[in-house]
């Protein structure tokens, strides 16, 4: 249930954020089309941040949450810009032109709720625990170095994702030999090597 909630407000402000964008972006493409203007204004991040800040939806997630919604939606928005570049030079690999990104479903509609670090209890993590800032969810884990975690949800279920960084492993040199392993279908396995 409070998995629920929070994707449910995160959804909200991701919608209502979308709407002020998408709106003015199309208002401001009308204005380019009759001569009005140079380009059509995008509301970026930190634009769209200080129209919702005093949004309810906004209030009610901790607040560096709501601004990883907001980016999030950022990120969808430049994604829209970069494959409209790529569609007006290659619109072959297109079935049409790109469409300006989507609200979510109003009604039964969740979205991904993101928390990073900041938004997580460090007493907690020390303990062995990962808190979500604002809510009950505790898991249990055995990694130290956690940089974020995330709230998905999917049709009948939420997952929860703790991401968190590994140290890079270091391949010994290179020695001159070498294997080669295909995965088979009727065989388990065929191996090749040069020594």
């Amino acid at each position: 249930n409070e998995c629920d909630k929070i994707c449910l407000l995160s959804k909200n402000l991701y919608n209502y954020s979308n709407y002020i964008v998408r709106q003015k972006f199309i208002e401001t493409s009308k204005l380019k089309e009759q001569g009005e203007l140079n380009h059509a204004i995008y509301l970026n991040y930190h634009e769209i941040r200080k129209m919702v800040i005093n949004q309810f939806d906004y209030i009610n997630l901790p607040r560096k949450v709501s601004n990883q919604t907001l980016m999030l939606l950022d990120k969808n928005w430049k994604s829209f810009f970069k494959s409209i570049k790529d569609w007006k030079k290659n619109p072959g690999k297109y079935t049409g032109r790109p469409k300006l990104p989507k609200y979510k479903n109003p009604k039964n509609g969740r979205f991904v709720t993101t928390y990073e670090l900041g938004a997580i209890s460090i007493k907690e993590l020390r303990n062995g625990f990962v808190k979500l800032s604002g809510t009950d969810i505790k898991i249990k884990t055995n990694k130290s170095n956690i940089k974020q975690c995330r709230i998905i949800p999917r049709s009948d279920h939420y997952v929860i994702e703790v991401l968190y960084e590994v140290n890079e492993t270091f391949l010994k040199p290179n020695n001159n030999r070498y294997c080669a392993i295909d995965m088979g279908l009727n065989n388990l396995a065929t191996v090749v090597s040069n020594c």
